[in-house]
């Protein structure tokens, strides 16, 4: 990179969100670096998402159910937006059980050990006195993103809902390069990088991640 020796200064700004500082680099190796940077951490990083849906009284996403506010395409995009964690080396099966009038949110799903719901007061549908909601979720890991045909199987329940999932943990990524002077020398470069997260990792291990990556 250049002869002098290079630095790295990580600020953390909240849970989901830190910045990285990168200097000095040889001329034109911040935007390199930047560049490569930016790539893994969207692309290559593992995460957790749902791939299939059970949704009873629900043949397909076009559906409605008595006594939900939400149609079946809105409970699965709110769905969607539960950001979690699986520490399980395989597919696990959660479930939502909801009865009664009240709003279902992401923490009246019931999980074991296995599985981190980072944001529990995520909306997922309001009911009625009468409303019910029973839901089987399929919770996957994996890397980038999965269309729904992908999650298909010859086994699943006439009634499965598969649905996109986007694995990565990483929301955005922002890089921006700087000249910076080394004694009298002002060509080397000061890499700037921002990280935001889901919640499911911290900004500075997903970094490090990355970087090994690349390495």
């Amino acid at each position: 990179m250049t002869n002098t020796k290079s630095w790295v200064k990580f600020k953390k700004i909240d849970d989901n969100y830190g910045m990285f500082t990168m200097a000095p680099l040889s001329r034109g190796m911040g935007l390199t670096v930047g560049n490569a940077l930016r790539r893994v951490l969207l692309s290559s990083l593992s995460g957790a998402g749902f791939t299939k849906l059970v949704i009873e009284g629900a043949e397909h996403e076009f559906a409605t159910l008595p006594n939900v506010v939400e149609d079946v395409l809105d409970i699965i995009a709110n769905i969607k937006g539960i950001v979690l964690k699986s520490h399980a080396g395989e597919a696990k099966t959660i479930t939502l059980d909801f009865k009664g009038k009240g709003s279902v949110t992401a923490k009246d799903i019931k999980h074991d050990a296995d599985i981190e719901i980072i944001n529990p007061d995520h909306h997922i549908a309001e009911l009625s006195a009468t409303g019910t909601l029973k839901i089987e979720l399929t919770v996957e890991t994996g890397i980038g993103y999965s269309p729904s045909e992908d999650h298909i199987s010859e086994d699943q329940k006439i009634n499965t809902i598969c649905i996109d999932a986007s694995f990565s943990p990483i929301v955005r990524v922002n890089h921006q390069v700087e000249n910076i002077r080394v004694g009298q020398d002002l060509n080397h470069d000061s890499l700037e990088v921002e990280v935001w997260t889901d919640g499911s990792v911290d900004t500075e291990s997903a970094v490090k991640e990355a970087a090994n990556t690349l390495i």
